[in-house]
């Protein structure tokens, strides 16, 4: 079942907005090692976006907050992966891994078998 079919169209787009914005230097320019530091610095950047959300949720800033940050999250995560798939890291279609994710989630037990 198709539950996502634009993800990887709006991860290009994302992507091509962050680049005209000046947020990547060339990255044919890297070596191994830079291409590694630079993804780490990538999911370290996911990450913070993470404890942003956090910390509106503990400081009480509301919904609005709570969802702006929320976007940074997805904007950020998006943009990765169209970093990750136009340097060839990954070819795999984001939609299908989030389709077929979907679909092995659906067969998993209750809570995936986590005790709550």
């Amino acid at each position: 079942m198709n539950y996502v079919t634009d993800l990887d169209d709006l991860a290009h787009t994302l992507h091509a907005h962050a680049r005209m914005k000046g947020f990547y230097e060339p990255l044919d320019h890297m070596d191994e090692k830079d291409h590694i530091v630079f993804q780490l610095k990538q999911l370290a950047m996911i990450h913070s976006e993470v404890t942003e959300v956090l910390e509106a949720i503990r400081k009480q800033q509301g919904g609005n907050k709570v969802t702006e940050e929320l976007a940074d999250i997805i904007i950020r995560v998006l943009d990765f992966w169209a970093v990750l798939n136009q340097s060839g890291y990954t070819l795999k279609k984001l939609s299908v891994a989030v389709n077929e994710k979907m679909e092995t989630n659906k067969g998993r037990s209750h809570m995936h078998g986590v005790l709550g």
